[in-house]
């Protein structure tokens, strides 16, 4: 799995920050790119949440992953943001596009290694 960036969007003063990521399947997911706090990981719904630390070369890694569904509460939340920050994540990258939980965590499975996958 890696991050591939989109060119499409390069320049662009008023596109979100966006990105994708290869899974191992060679299928490609469209992510938004949004900081790290507790504000935004609050404000996530019916999404896959990556958590992403870059080296100083810019390469993304995934640090974790969560399901975001209805019983990812504020205090499940906190608590993951929390770990996250700890291990060295300083991003998060989320993805909407897929429409409900089977296609969440079969996102997970072709994207996230198992020791990096919550689902909430």
């Amino acid at each position: 799995m890696r991050e591939e960036r989109l060119r499409a969007t390069v320049g662009l003063r008023s596109a979100p920050a966006l990105s994708a990521w290869r899974g191992r399947s060679g299928r490609r997911y469209i992510v938004g790119v949004h900081a790290l706090v507790a504000a935004e990981v609050m404000d996530v719904t019916d999404a896959v949440i990556i958590a992403v630390r870059r080296d100083a070369a810019g390469a993304a890694s995934v640090i974790a992953t969560a399901t975001v569904g209805p019983l990812f509460g504020e205090e499940a939340r906190a608590a993951w943001l929390s770990r996250v920050q700890h291990l060295g994540a300083t991003e998060m990258h989320v993805h909407r596009l897929a429409y409900d939980e089977p296609e969440r965590r079969a996102l997970m499975d072709d994207l996230i290694q198992d020791e990096t996958r919550q689902a909430c």
